[in-house]
């Protein structure tokens, strides 16, 4: 959008379906400084403050970002986004390394970043997608990065699209397991097993892509990860996991015994995860834990966090201590005596192991009050490291220009975002927002230094009319798409580049949804105009990307 703004003319080659990116399983939050919302809540933030929290947090951060980004969040991401109509509802407080409230959350999470681009894109014009589409490599002339080569995911049809510039940002390479562990930080022993919870397509495969223009690599070891993984109980793989958070649990570990503060920051539970032995645990609760029980992933329903947990044998579960530890394979005489014990503490009101609780502690207040474990049945939930995000990458600069291995750029070639590990703004530490925000402001970055190199003039953008109010539904319309379409055989099917039609419509079988709901502009059917509008999609993402949220954030004090 900034690119076509500026005058370029931008083709997005995207290996999903659809945009959005890891962005809309997200809650969406931002790290912003010094934005009207804080001034409304009389939260007293301003560069220096921000600064400062960056670099001790992050304790390698690279300042060259970070001063650009804490003077710049407001308006090259407050103002800008909420021009869009993205609407910041709350901001708060969530620790990591922040001194004051600063993670700004817009309406519906994730998508209520993306939407108001896209449809900004598809208002203005300028910019051409190509969905379903995996860049195989690079051209390059002369020295100079002037197109790519690509494969059409549904035809498996090869071509090549050139231009003056290529802008790589392709995400992470959290989804690549064997890079994450030969990249893992030398202080900690790598797990056993850990597994993938971040973008399905962040792969790595822009700093290959980068790699082979000469472009480097750097901080690779920098990973934020998350300290309570949930398998996937669906992937054949046995790869995936989600965000689980088991608020009233102890988290145990193979010998049965608590070994951290359950609630501290993934800069202190990640290593002490990893030293354990194997490296993961059990999250331990009773009945009354269970209902407190959330996947944290926009979208994710206590109807499909349900699905997970009763999937077959994937809890294990007893009337008492022993029967749990005998399900879960863990020592049954350490399990009841770390469990009396945790009780016992709750009961004196001090937790002398790890300061969980007690007179002195100051409880984040988006957690429920800790509760002993006494409810039959009793539950543990296995926990292993959840790959997140990448905060290294592609080298660059702070012009978005992807460096070699001597910091010269290469000619023709940028790139933006987790693809960068964002540029080093985290450090080895990440804070929160910090990851959507850098995403945002280094890809207005990039654009900007594309349109300035191609000496760009801008031009006014046309005046169309975006439609995002569906016609009246129509309920006959689900007789005539499934007269044609034989969905559950479609989902099964595992077609190259129906990834989101597989992911989206399994949802539809499982909650029986009729086809109006996504598409009732399609309705009566007519050949002639049977295709899907891209502007009326931009109002139905919320029926699988929102969720109310799990648990109210820690908000900004009023005075």
């Amino acid at each position: 959008m900034e690119g076509a703004r500026a005058g370029l003319k931008v083709t997005v080659v995207e290996l999903n379906t659809v945009p959005g990116g890891h962005a809309v399983i997200s809650s969406g939050g931002v790290s912003i400084v010094g934005s009207p919302l804080q001034q409304q809540m009389k939260v007293v933030d301003t560069p220096e403050i921000a600064e400062r929290d960056f670099l001790r947090w992050g304790e390698d951060a690279n300042k060259e970002w970070v001063r650009y980004y804490t003077r710049n969040s407001k308006t090259e991401i407050y103002d800008w986004m909420t021009a869009l109509g993205t609407q910041f509802v709350s901001v708060s407080l969530n620790g990591a390394g922040n001194s004051v409230a600063r993670f700004h959350s817009p309406n519906q999470q994730g998508i209520g970043l993306v939407i108001p681009v896209y449809r900004e894109i598809l208002r203005q014009g300028g910019v051409t997608f190509l969905f379903g589409h995996r860049v195989t490599g690079l051209v390059v002339r002369d020295g100079h990065v002037v197109g790519v080569k690509m494969t059409s995911l549904r035809e498996g049809k090869q071509s090549t699209l050139e231009g003056n510039a290529v802008l790589i940002s392709t995400g992470g390479f959290g989804a690549d397991l064997d890079l994450v562990r030969a990249s893992w930080p030398k202080s900690m022993r790598v797990p056993e097993r850990m597994l993938a919870g971040g973008g399905f397509f962040a792969n790595g495969a822009g700093m290959k892509l980068a790699r082979e223009a000469g472009g480097a690599s750097e901080w690779l070891d920098h990973q934020w990860n998350y300290a309570s993984g949930l398998p996937d109980p669906f992937d054949p793989k046995g790869e995936r996991g989600f965000f689980g958070m088991a608020f009233s649990a102890i988290w145990v570990n193979a010998q049965g015994k608590r070994f951290v503060l359950e609630q501290h920051e993934p800069k202190v539970t990640i290593p002490a995860i990893a030293a354990q032995n194997p490296a993961r645990f059990w999250a331990v609760f009773d009945a009354d834990g269970r209902r407190s029980f959330r996947i944290v992933h926009a979208g994710f329903t206590q109807d499909r966090t349900e699905e997970v947990l009763n999937y077959p044998g994937f809890l294990a579960k007893g009337d008492s201590a022993e029967e749990l530890a005998k399900s879960a394979g863990l020592p049954a005489g350490a399990l009841r005596e770390t469990i009396d014990n945790y009780n016992a503490m709750l009961e004196a009101g001090v937790d002398k192991d790890f300061q969980r609780f007690g007179p002195n502690v100051q409880r984040p207040a988006f957690l429920p009050p800790p509760a002993k474990i006494l409810k039959p049945p009793f539950y543990a939930a296995p926990m292993y490291i959840l790959i997140r995000k990448s905060m290294g990458g592609i080298r660059v600069d702070a012009a978005c220009r992807v460096l070699n291995a001597e910091g010269k750029p290469v000619p023709g070639l940028f790139a933006s975002g987790e693809a960068t590990g964002f540029g080093g703004l985290n450090g080895k530490n990440g804070m929160e927002g910090t990851f959507l925000g850098p995403a945002i402001l280094m890809g207005r970055v990039a654009a900007k230094t594309v349109a300035a190199d191609a000496r760009a003039k801008p031009s006014a953008p046309p005046a169309v009319t975006l439609r995002t109010a569906p016609p009246a539904a129509n309920p006959k319309l689900a007789e005539t798409c499934t007269g044609c379409h034989d969905l559950p055989k479609l989902v099964k099917a595992k077609r190259d580049g129906y990834w989101h039609f597989e992911h989206s419509h399994k949802l539809v079988l499982a909650r029986k949804l009729n086809c109006t709901g996504c598409h009732a502009e399609q309705a009566p059917f007519r050949a002639e105009s049977h295709r899907i509008d891209r502007h009326l999609q931009t109002a139905v993402c919320q029926h699988c990307h929102t969720s109310p949220p799990f648990l109210g954030r820690r908000a900004a004090p009023a005075e």
